[in-house]
């Protein structure tokens, strides 16, 4: 039996909204480290860019001007803005308002707020298959204020993972989970990454067990960490149809 899940409109978009101002400002965060070009569109007008500065403290992202005078005024008289691209070969778009000129390090730059959320879609190449429940994954969570919690995984993809708690995690929908952990089979190396809860689900079996499902989305996964992902995805599913 293939145990690998398909979800509606396979050959369509995933479509993930990064929410919350810290998860928001982390995500544009690692497009600044990066280094990532934007598209800058208004109206019928477009030039490229590059994320400069995020700035948690007031708010706002920084980000360089057009190489044309005259498209940057005319960007300033509109005030606002979308900006996409596709960091590590994902289409990444955003919205900006109350765009402003500013000096940054001695030179002029573009500033707004931050966006209030960030849409990634990311083609369903690859699916979400179910993980093994004998010897399953554990995904650890450093929580704020230090303690961690060890959670069961019971479906994978190279965006994000399907979790279970028999307890109530406290976790929140939207909340961002900066240092998370777990180690593939057969590697020596747990994977260190940034992650923001999708959604929880709570039921209750007829027996009065209790139940969390939590799915949570990857953050800016480095290149060589999907491609792992990716080759631990393909033996499972490899392993799978080879039992059927």
């Amino acid at each position: 039996m293939n145990h690998s899940t398909r979800h509606p409109g396979d050959d369509a978009e995933e479509r993930f909204h990064i929410t919350g101002s810290r998860a928001v400002a982390f995500t544009l965060a690692g497009y600044v480290r990066d280094g990532e070009r934007f598209s800058a569109l208004f109206g019928e007008h477009m030039f490229l860019t590059t994320l400069i500065e995020v700035d948690s403290d007031d708010g706002k992202l920084i980000f360089d001007l057009g190489g044309s005078e005259a498209l940057n005024q005319r960007l300033l008289r509109a005030g606002h803005c979308r900006l996409a691209g596709r960091p590590g070969g994902v289409q990444v778009h955003f919205n900006l308002n109350q765009i402003r000129l500013v000096q940054h390090d001695g030179r002029p730059a573009f500033a707004a707020p931050l966006p209030g959320d960030i849409v990634r879609l990311q083609r369903r190449e690859s699916f979400r298959i179910d993980t093994p429940r004998v010897k399953p994954l554990r995904f650890f969570i450093r929580l704020p204020e230090g303690r961690e919690i060890e959670l069961t995984a019971f479906d994978v993809s190279v965006t994000g993972i399907g979790l279970l708690a028999t307890a109530d995690p406290n976790l929140q929908a939207g909340q961002l989970l900066e240092r998370c952990r777990f180690r593939l089979p057969d590697d020596t190396q747990d994977i260190h990454l940034a992650a923001q809860v999708q959604h929880i689900t709570h039921s209750q079996s007829r027996t009065g067990a209790r139940q969390w499902r939590i799915g949570v989305h990857f953050l800016n996964l480095s290149a060589s960490t999907e491609n792992r992902l990716q080759r631990y995805i393909a033996r499972l599913e490899r392993e799978r149809n080879e039992r059927a």
